[in-house]
């Protein structure tokens, strides 16, 4: 029996069944199906080769070639599903958080973004990641901002495996003179901070000046990042 690998999802097709006309095609470009029906005939496969007809033409049989096509063209339409809700999620993870320069009011990204892996994160956060770590988290991302030219502060996101851990770390900080706000799937506010957290993300805000509007303006930067993880 001969095997191969069907790679890539679907980029456009057209079913049909035996002398009948293709259905309309359908497409998501940049995938790779028409590769799969290319391997697929390499290697000798047809969709109705030597199929037996009955009456009126319509098939009665068909070799196991020609239903071994049909099973790759079913797997490749199946890879396809899969993809698009992958592509859907890497959408969601890849876009950028972090808010453009006045996008939120007053607030100007002063730097560029450092992302740090799992691995590597005891290079950012050295002494304090093995907690991070065993609630599961995958990278940080990291990134200066700074407000109306008086307050300079950091913002990191961490993108943990899931809600329970961005959950797991948010609720192991101690909650000192904390003002509870409703922000996300839960935050606390300071004087100079901000954390929350918003499905498998966790948010930190630190700010390196204390001014009377800095807790304001922490929040509503915080606003502006929640925004951008939801969507």
């Amino acid at each position: 029996m001969r095997t191969g690998t069907v790679n890539g999802f679907v980029e456009g097709h057209g079913l049909a069944g035996c002398g009948k006309t293709p259905a309309p095609a359908w497409s998501w470009e940049g995938h790779g199906f028409s590769r799969a029906v290319s391997t697929a005939k390499e290697m000798g496969f047809s969709p109705w080769a030597n199929c037996r007809r009955g009456r009126k033409g319509m098939v009665e049989a068909c070799p196991t070639k020609a239903l071994t096509f049909r099973t790759l063209l079913l797997i490749a339409v199946g890879m396809a599903v899969l993809g698009a809700v992958n592509c859907k999620r890497e959408s969601r993870t890849n876009a950028v958080p972090f808010p453009a320069s006045n996008e939120v009011a007053g607030w100007v990204k002063a730097g560029d973004t450092r992302t740090f892996a799992a691995a590597d994160l005891w290079k950012y956060i050295d002494g304090d990641a093995e907690r991070y770590l065993k609630a599961g988290v995958q990278s940080v991302s990291t990134t200066d901002y700074k407000f109306q030219n008086k307050v300079d502060a950091v913002v990191d996101i961490y993108t943990m495996e899931n809600a329970e851990g961005a959950e797991k770390i948010f609720s192991s900080e101690a909650a000192v003179h904390e003002n509870p706000i409703q922000l996300g799937d839960g935050a606390r506010l300071h004087s100079q901070s901000l954390v929350f957290r918003k499905g498998a993300f966790l948010v930190r805000i630190v700010a390196y000046e204390e001014s009377a509007e800095t807790p304001q303006a922490l929040l509503q930067l915080g606003q502006g990042i929640e925004r951008r993880l939801a969507r």
